[in-house]
């Protein structure tokens, strides 16, 4: 998408190049200061026609604001407190430390694989956001029956049969085919794809009775690891806006929007080989719940 808070309400950006602006997410790249390299910018890494994989995951954004019922608000807020969920003194004052983590207890429900029973309140909805990004980013969403289950556990059930309907329309066996996967979701024999997105940070944005409005930090990674691969795991940052509704005793998704960034400075890290990200995958389980 262009940089800045557009909602995902447009198709216009997409293409058959499932690395493309698909959903608007681009890739950032960024040059060192001088010195650090024989060119003035530090070692330069293989040169790439496409967009990084995990554009793939704008289709999801681009197929919910289409159903979206109202555009994000503005604002800002978080919670404090101990672990109990109890404010500090000193938060009273000045407000906890924005890295500090947060929160009382995890809830124990489960709606399928994604946890359920958030509390009726504005960390509660803080804590549905960020699961929903976690499911809704996973290798999941590229077979059908259990995007559908996805789906299904986290948006509002009157927009739950539309939006199953778009999204099948999108996982076509042309995308599917472009992001490196067989026509049925699949992945080549010898190959692991990968889809995990990693929230970073939540912050609230409006919260209200029922409603509210929560943005949640992220990075992802995406890609197809293993030997043969012509499509690298790639990192990306992203903010995604959800608007929440409290449906049937828990948080619900009635739209959603996402934009770039904010992005940091790449370290110093060597990038592991293709087999080396395939045994990370396998071997570190994603997260099914945040904050």
């Amino acid at each position: 998408m262009s940089p800045g808070d557009d909602d995902y309400g447009n198709d216009s950006g997409r293409s058959n190049d499932g690395y493309s602006t698909l959903g608007g997410t681009r890739q950032t790249r960024t040059r060192l200061p001088d010195g650090q390299g024989g060119d003035g910018y530090g070692p330069r890494r293989p040169a790439r026609t496409s967009r990084s994989l995990f554009t793939v995951i704008g289709v999801v954004v681009l197929l919910l604001a289409a159903i979206a019922f109202a555009n994000m608000g503005g604002g800002g807020g978080g919670g404090n407190g101990d672990g109990d969920g109890t404010p500090r003194s000193e938060d009273k004052k000045a407000g906890s430390a924005p890295t500090a983590a947060t929160g009382t207890k995890p809830v124990a429900g489960k709606n399928g694989s994604i946890p359920s029973g958030f509390a009726h309140d504005e960390q509660g909805a803080q804590s549905a956001a960020s699961n929903f990004a976690v499911a809704l980013g996973s290798v999941e969403m590229f077979n059908s029956a259990s995007r559908q289950a996805i789906v299904q556990a986290t948006h509002d059930p009157a927009i739950v049969e539309g939006l199953v309907s778009d999204l099948d329309k999108a996982y076509s066996p042309g995308f599917l085919q472009n992001v490196g996967l067989n026509d049925d979701g699949s992945t080549p024999d010898g190959l692991t794809f990968v889809s995990r997105t990693v929230p970073v940070g939540t912050k609230t944005v409006e919260h209200s009775g029922d409603t509210a409005t929560v943005e949640v930090w992220c990075t992802g990674l995406a890609g197809m690891a293993g030997q043969g691969s012509t499509k690298p795991v790639t990192e990306t940052w992203f903010t995604i806006s959800e608007k929440l509704k409290w449906i049937g005793n828990d948080w619900k998704i009635e739209s959603s929007s996402q934009t770039e960034g904010p992005t940091p400075v790449s370290g110093d890290n060597r990038a592991s080989t293709a087999d080396e990200i395939a045994g990370a995958v396998k071997g570190y389980g994603g997260f099914t719940y945040a904050r």
